[in-house]
């Protein structure tokens, strides 16, 4: 046998000899390195997907409630007007002279000028 036979035969006897408490050890350190990844991964998603996303339906909520008879706004449909009448959840717009549409407060997408 060569030096190289001879070491790998000792390394698998060394291996032989690792007991089930020890074998125990090292897959619980293995899991927790497992699950590290998958947790800075949630870590991530959470601060740059989901808190954004919050936020902005939040500040979105506020200007739809905030929304009184005169505002300029843009519809998610890309119609510019000027509201003329609110009731509830339904807006009045004016899009053009004496052309009047029926609209749901929540397809307001932003105010302008």
């Amino acid at each position: 046998m060569n030096k190289t036979n001879i070491i790998l035969s000792s390394i698998a006897a060394s291996f032989a000899l690792i007991t089930p408490a020890w074998a125990a050890g090292a897959a619980s350190t293995n899991t927790m390195a497992q699950l590290l990844p998958l947790i800075l991964i949630m870590f991530v998603f959470y601060f740059f997907l989901i808190r954004p996303q919050q936020k902005r339906a939040k500040e979105h909520a506020n200007m739809v409630e905030s929304l009184k008879k005169g505002d300029k706004v843009v519809t998610n449909g890309g119609i510019y007007g000027t509201i003329t009448d609110i009731k509830e959840d339904i807006l009045k717009l004016e899009i053009a002279d004496n052309v009047r549409i029926k609209i749901q407060r929540d397809s307001i997408v932003a105010l302008t000028d």
